[in-house]
């Protein structure tokens, strides 16, 4: 099930969460990260429902913030609740945030068919966002932030960030 599938926003709120960019990746939108669980206006009142990326992010608080500038500049009141279940994952990513992601220099996650490989023990494929090349190797599993490892191509020697992939 993807996050397109399971969230609820009305459309006018779209333009809105639009401009609300992740703090950590400020290249994606919190609809290209697939966070927003919910986003309604009921009475004249917003209700955002929000899912972290993973147990503790400090992201959050920030994007709650953010979410509640945005709509004030509307006039508009905002209620941020966090939702824990069903967990975010890296599936709900839309199509647009990956390749902004890419772009931006972080490798995409893959998807759990594409990196068969690693749960055999062998190499895990991670592409290089400088030169396409998969001849790359794990450099730290801690990356710039929690959600990210550091990766660099063994052909262009680049260092390079690997969105960790969370399921």
């Amino acid at each position: 099930m993807t996050q397109a599938q399971t969230a609820h926003i009305d459309p006018h709120l779209i333009p809105t969460l639009e401009e609300v960019s992740d703090p950590e990746i400020p290249v994606l939108t919190v609809l290209d990260l697939g966070v927003i669980r919910e986003a309604v206006e009921q009475n004249g009142l917003i209700k955002i429902k929000l899912t972290p990326t993973y147990s503790g992010c400090p992201a959050m608080d920030v994007i709650g913030d953010d979410l509640t500038a945005a709509f004030a500049k509307q006039g508009k009141k905002v209620e941020v609740d966090l939702v824990l279940a069903p967990a975010w994952s890296t599936d709900w990513i839309s199509e647009k945030g990956l390749r902004k992601m890419e772009e931006y220099g972080i490798a995409r996650p893959l998807k759990e068919s594409a990196d068969k490989e690693a749960l055999l023990g062998n190499k895990k494929l991670v592409k290089c966002t400088n030169c396409g090349s998969t001849n790359t190797h794990l450099v730290s599993q801690f990356g710039s932030t929690a959600c990210k490892a550091l990766f660099q191509c063994d052909d262009c020697q680049e260092p390079f960030d690997y969105f960790k992939c969370l399921k």
